[in-house]
């Protein structure tokens, strides 16, 4: 649990989100108190509380959850001024209409004079929450927030595992390099290095030293260590079958599994009544736009390397691999349909897979099935590729949610180590985790091809 709060939420995340919730709380209580007296809570507050300190709480709380699942305390969201403004801006959106509906009851009157009085309750917490973004934003420019990583390991580790850390977005760690005989714990406090990371192996003294550095509260890490705890991806350069065998995770037992089978079947079904507009508008547009089938039937590689149809609706043409030969779909792909565009990054393509997921083919969240052809490449050319079918795969994952589409044997290698970190750790909390990051990736359309 801890470990896929670390992922989700990172420490210097989470000190904002406590933040942010205190500074919400004060704002909006002093705007209820003030609207108070105008005559915004009306005697009959409908499904609110009546008292300004509970009301504040929840409303707090309430827009905090729904930051939460637009990703406004990902890195990747919180240090992108293109994400954030429009993140934050509908965190206030979705909570106004929440305040609309619950606030006088959905089926009672509800004043315009109430709905001004709401609308600058929540224009109010929008400019608080932009001076504090600012202000963190600032603070971490500075370098307060961000954490320096010292990389033990010759030239070219050091080179992979920069590389590896500067291709994140929302960087929390910076990688910074010195001469081994000067590794000592008033050297590394000096230079403020919160971490050391161990690529490789080390002398005698320098592990003494480390031994000190630890002791005095220091993080020591071994490479793979790192890229599991912090990352939440497994280390694939330096994974062996004896690691696998011996190290911890992988276990899961029957009522785990019964419960995540329970939640696939009741979410799938609420998901399939409430989708069904889309769906149905969806269908439509594919006929209307071109000649074939709405829906695509595909053989996939589920759990165990079963095979079974996936459906979806049909993005491309009719035609899309002439002589039946299976093609990595590229950027700007030509043999998709001008509705298959929309319906790819909106992903209401895949929503057909709900039917999957109620017969049991596959799962809410797990690592996505793959077609047979290419299974057949990747576990030749990947060691490792074959266990991350030991789970039933999902429509979404913790390799969606962390790497965008893949379309070349390299980034299949790449969402395989966000795959087996799943595979290893998987949870009912980090399935919840996953589902809420979902969220931001349909949103901001990360990914999508």
């Amino acid at each position: 649990m801890q470990r896929a709060m670390a992922q989700y939420v990172p420490r210097e995340m989470a000190v904002l989100g406590l933040v942010e919730l205190a500074l919400s709380f004060t704002v909006i209580y002093l705007m209820i108190q003030v609207s108070a007296a105008t005559a915004w809570m009306p005697e009959r507050p409908g499904r609110l509380p009546g008292n300004s300190v509970a009301l504040a709480a929840l409303i707090a709380l309430s827009i905090g959850l729904i930051g939460l699942g637009l990703g406004l305390y990902q890195p990747e969201v919180c240090l992108n001024r293109k994400r954030l403004l429009p993140a934050t801006c509908l965190a206030a959106v979705l909570t106004f209409a929440v305040l609309l509906a619950f606030g006088g009851g959905l089926a009672e009157r509800f004043t315009v004079w109430q709905a001004v009085e709401t609308a600058k309750l929540c224009a109010a917490w929008l400019a608080s929450m932009t001076v504090l973004r600012l202000l963190w934003g600032l603070g971490r420019v500075r370098g307060f927030l961000v954490r320096r990583v010292l990389l033990l390991g010759d030239a070219k580790q050091a080179a992979a595992f920069n590389a590896r850390l500067q291709s994140r977005r929302g960087r929390i760690f910076e990688p910074v390099t010195m001469p081994v005989r000067e590794v000592s714990w008033p050297k590394l406090r000096r230079h403020g290095i919160w971490g050391v990371v161990i690529a490789s192996g080390i002398d005698e003294p320098t592990a003494d030293s480390l031994l000190d550095c630890k002791l005095r509260g220091i993080p020591v890490l071994s490479g793979a260590a790192f890229h599991e705890h912090y990352l939440g991806r497994i280390d694939l350069d330096s994974l062996t079958a004896d690691g696998l065998l011996l190290g911890d995770g992988f276990a899961r037992g029957g009522a785990s599994a019964a419960l995540k089978r329970l939640c696939d079947i009741v979410i799938a079904i609420v998901m399939l009544m409430l989708t069904l507009p889309p769906m149905a508008a969806a269908a439509l547009a594919i006929k209307l736009d071109s000649r074939g089938p709405v829906f695509y039937r595909q053989q996939r590689i589920g759990q165990f390397g079963e095979t079974f149809t996936m459906f979806k609706f049909r993005s491309m043409t009719a035609d899309a691999e002439v002589g039946g030969k299976p093609r990595w779909a590229q950027q700007q792909d030509p043999r998709i349909i001008r509705v298959g565009r929309f319906l790819r990054a909106s992903r209401i393509d895949e929503l057909p897979q709900l039917g999957n997921i109620i017969r049991g083919d596959m799962s809410l969240v797990g690592p996505r099935p793959e077609r047979p052809h290419f299974v057949e490449q990747l576990v030749r050319a990947i060691p490792f590729y074959r266990q991350r079918a030991y789970v039933k795969p999902g429509l979404t994952g913790w390799a969606q949610v962390n790497y965008p589409y893949g379309a070349s044997v390299e980034d299949a290698r790449e969402k395989l180590a966000y795959d087996l970190y799943y595979v290893k750790h998987r949870s009912v909390w980090l399935d919840l985790v996953i589902l809420l990051s979902t969220v931001r990736v349909v949103l901001f359309r990360d990914g999508a091809r």
